[in-house]
């Protein structure tokens, strides 16, 4: 009978969760348990490839700061356990005498494992985690540093399968990969070179790493590297020659290490310095789909800089990144659209895309029904859309693609949030055109839109507010929005954001509540319907963010045109609290805080509490600003606030009537009345002051003469 173990009878293997000091672990007929307590040396590298002792300069590393977040890559999720569970392949057994050849081989015994190993499947979290285990990670990277091409060429082939694992790139990276990866980039073979550059495109999705590729200086030695002739990227790769497609492949793994790195804000700033931004004009010109892939990955994660989005413009990117819209490539549609939504904030950009031509495809992506599978394309198409949109040009050419009524069957409850907040702004912006307003309501757009209040996605109830303020201008839309006969009640929901931890969400749904309130039917009872919702509006300006307590005024000066409304406002302190603001320098806050001080006025002795408060006197201040909202706040405030005779006399002191006489040639109709009106209710005042005082000189001087 034979003394040779069966398969069955073969140790299991190990699985328990490695600790940050890899421990090395393999089976009985190898080493001993007292080889294992020492790190081992390799006859080939000659140097240990046991734990690994961090070097001073890496533990300076992990101390530095880095403000980079993390990335997504950063947060997959670990090795699914039912497959470590699962029965062990028999090619496991051979690849672990691969392993011991590795270790204990002379150069051609561990140049001839490591060609076998590339023959297994090494995809399989079986197979990697038994490498792990096995101490095969360790010689891989040791042998990364040997003078031996064919040994450095075969580590790196399989370590380029090996680190598409997530775990396999952790337990690389605290193993020191990222130092002879730097080193390699400067081997004169460009095979070598080009394994190089691919496996430090999956190292790199690590934080860590790209902090140490960027700390030892790698970055620009990346672009240098990458800088090929104009020949090799603006020609075709079948009318290439041996020497150049070697290049071009160079280039093409230095483009998808970019777009790795890409994700650090800290290295963004690296490569703005080191003149990146040349390279991706060159290289985006290019016809070869396989470079411009990545490095479009690479401009939309820049993008999210100003001073990258300013020279996109200026280097003329953007006429590159349209015409790369209409590729058949999905990976570069989505880069490219994620390009346009983040650059298109600025007017300039927006203006560049329409007049390249890339709004009519933008409009085909997001009709075409095979998109609708693709949620990061389809969500990527619907921002660039929404941005977009925010010129009223564009929104004429969109409305010639028919793109309202294509946005609406996205609206569905079960759809991905990113779609929805972005559909949802797209039709906000797209609503400022009063045409669009009915197209969504023939639509049924409004309904789907009410439902959604229903989510707690932050960016899409940012959104909601704004299309439903948009619409509220039209009346037959307003009726669709608050018909409680269908349950709808969007303005009670709009109302119910009020009470959000977001400042945006709360700015956003004041601001929409204004015309709500306006165009409503009976809209003074809906408004005290609301329980405990004027109490609510004005605790709101107690905020400490100016553009919530902005729109909270201009909800204010709307709600307070009611009579009774204005009084139960009254009743929960709104005259104290609008006169604590009075001392702003914002803007948008003067400008809406002075028509809410206005409308307030009309209620009981508020006039009279406005002046005792000392509101009126820093409201002069308000008069030298060069915003004409501000001015005609300020100016109807001071209408107002004449009618009280007190007022009167602190604005004559204040200088009031020479900024006044001013306004009164305004073009502005409104403006010239309440400056007007101002005028009058002072001179008014004058004139009794003065008919009084001759009334009492003359009755003394009458008495005098008497005596």
């Amino acid at each position: 009978m034979s003394t040779k173990k069966k398969k069955d009878d073969m140790p299991a293997i190990k699985v328990s969760k490695p600790t940050s000091n890899v421990k090395l672990t393999t089976s009985k007929e190898e080493v001993s348990s007292n080889v294992l307590k020492a790190p081992q040396i390799s006859i080939v590298t000659g140097k240990p490839y046991g734990p690994r002792i961090r070097r001073v300069g890496e533990q300076i590393e992990e101390q530095s700061s880095d403000d980079e977040p993390d990335s997504e890559s950063d947060d997959e999720s670990r090795f699914i356990k039912d497959e470590m569970n699962a029965e062990v392949p028999a090619e496991f057994w051979h690849m672990q005498k691969l392993i011991k050849y590795m270790k204990a081989g002379n150069q051609t015994a561990t140049t001839v494992a490591l060609c076998l190993l590339k023959d297994y499947e090494l995809g399989s979290r079986v197979i990697q985690r038994s490498i792990y285990e096995m101490g095969g990670l360790e010689v891989l990277v040791n042998l990364l540093e040997t003078k031996e091409l064919k040994c450095q060429h075969g580590s790196l082939a399989v370590l380029l399968q090996i680190s598409s694992a997530l775990e396999m790139r952790r337990h690389l990276v605290d193993l020191g990969i990222v130092t002879p990866l730097i080193e390699l980039l400067k081997h004169p073979a460009r095979d070598i070179q080009v394994l190089t550059v691919e496996t430090m495109a999956n190292i790199a999705m690590m934080k860590k790493a790209r902090k140490q590729i960027r700390m030892r200086g790698a970055v620009p030695f990346i672009l240098d590297i990458m800088d090929v002739p104009d020949k090799v990227i603006q020609r075709k790769a079948k009318d290439l020659d041996e020497n150049d497609k070697e290049l071009l492949a160079v280039a093409i793994g230095c483009a998808k290490v970019l777009n790795s790195l890409s994700s650090s804000p800290k290295i963004k700033e690296e490569l703005r310095k080191n003149g990146a931004v040349f390279l991706i004009a060159r290289f985006l010109k290019s016809q070869i789909t396989e470079l411009i892939v990545p490095m479009m990955g690479a401009v939309q994660q820049c993008a999210d800089l100003k001073v990258f989005r300013l020279a996109f413009e200026n280097m003329e990117i953007i006429i590159d990144i349209v015409r790369h819209l209409e590729n058949d490539d999905v990976k570069l549609k989505e880069n490219c659209a994620l390009a346009i939504f983040k650059c298109a904030v600025n007017k300039v950009t927006r203006d560049m895309v329409r007049e390249a031509g890339g709004l009519d495809p933008l409009c085909k992506l997001v009709q075409d029904k095979e998109v609708y599978a693709n949620k990061k394309l389809l969500a990527a198409v619907s921002g660039a859309i929404w941005k977009c949109a925010m010129s009223p040009e564009n929104v004429s050419r969109f409305n010639q693609n028919n793109l309202v009524a294509a946005l609406v069957p996205l609206l569905g409850e079960n759809e991905n949030e990113d779609v929805l907040a972005n559909v949802v702004g797209a039709l906000a912006e797209c609503c400022k055109n009063p045409t669009n307003r009915d197209l969504l309501r023939t639509s049924e757009g409004l309904p789907k839109l009410i439902k959604l209040f229903s989510a707690t996605y932050e960016p899409l109830l940012e959104n909601l507010p704004l299309v439903i303020g948009e619409c509220a201008q039209n009346e037959l839309c307003m009726d669709v929005i608050n018909d409680a006969k269908h349950q709808l009640d969007g303005v009670r929901l709009v109302w119910s954001l009020l009470k959000h931890s977001s400042d945006a969400v709360k700015r956003n749904a004041s601001f929409a509540l204004v015309p709500c309130i306006r165009y409503a039917k009976n809209s003074a009872e809906m408004v005290r319907a609301f329980v405990g919702g004027l109490e609510l509006v004005v605790s709101l300006l107690e905020s400490q963010d100016t553009q919530v307590l902005s729109a909270v005024c201009a909800t204010i000066a709307e709600i307070a045109t009611d009579p009774e409304n204005l009084g139960i406002l009254t009743d929960h302190d709104v005259v104290k609290k609008l006169a604590d603001l009075v001392h702003t320098e914002d803007e948008k806050l003067r400008a809406n805080l002075t028509l809410a001080i206005a409308f307030c006025c009309e209620w009981g002795q508020n006039n009279y509490e406005f002046g005792r408060l000392n509101a009126v006197a820093p409201l002069v201040n308000y008069l030298l600003s060069p915003n004409k909202e501000v001015l005609k706040g300020v100016c109807i405030a001071f209408c107002h606030l004449s009618k009280e005779p007190s007022n009167c006399i602190t604005m004559r002191t204040c200088g009031v009537v020479k900024h006044v006489l001013r306004l009164v040639g305004s073009e502005d109709s409104e403006v010239q009345i309440a400056a007007a009106t101002t005028i009058r209710h002072i001179r008014k005042l004058a004139l009794t002051a003065e008919k009084f005082h001759y009334k009492e000189i003359h009755t003394l001087a009458e008495t005098d003469y008497r005596k």
